[in-house]
């Protein structure tokens, strides 16, 4: 599947649950899940924007999503320091 045809769902079923709005849990959480990993995958876009200049770079990926995406600037910050320190 084209990447572009990825997002444009993502966006859509954000701006759809936006609109509409949840009435049960399971789509509250599949929302704000689908609304952290989208955030997450931002956080690293910007990050390797700035830590290109400085000779980072975190790939992203399913695995550095979900930790960017729910633990924050945090996670990003871990993700760099395991980067620099344990990845030589």
């Amino acid at each position: 599947m084209d990447s572009t045809i990825v997002i444009s769902i993502m966006v859509a079923v954000i701006v759809i649950l936006l609109f509409a709005g949840t009435s049960f849990k399971p789509m509250r959480f599949l929302a704000q899940g689908t609304v952290k990993l989208g955030i997450g995958i931002l956080f690293l876009f910007f990050f390797n924007i700035i830590g290109g200049s400085f000779g980072l770079h975190i790939p992203i990926n399913l695995f550095t999503t979900v930790v960017s995406g729910f633990l924050g600037l945090f996670g990003v910050a871990s993700l760099a320091a395991i980067h620099l320190i344990i990845i030589p």
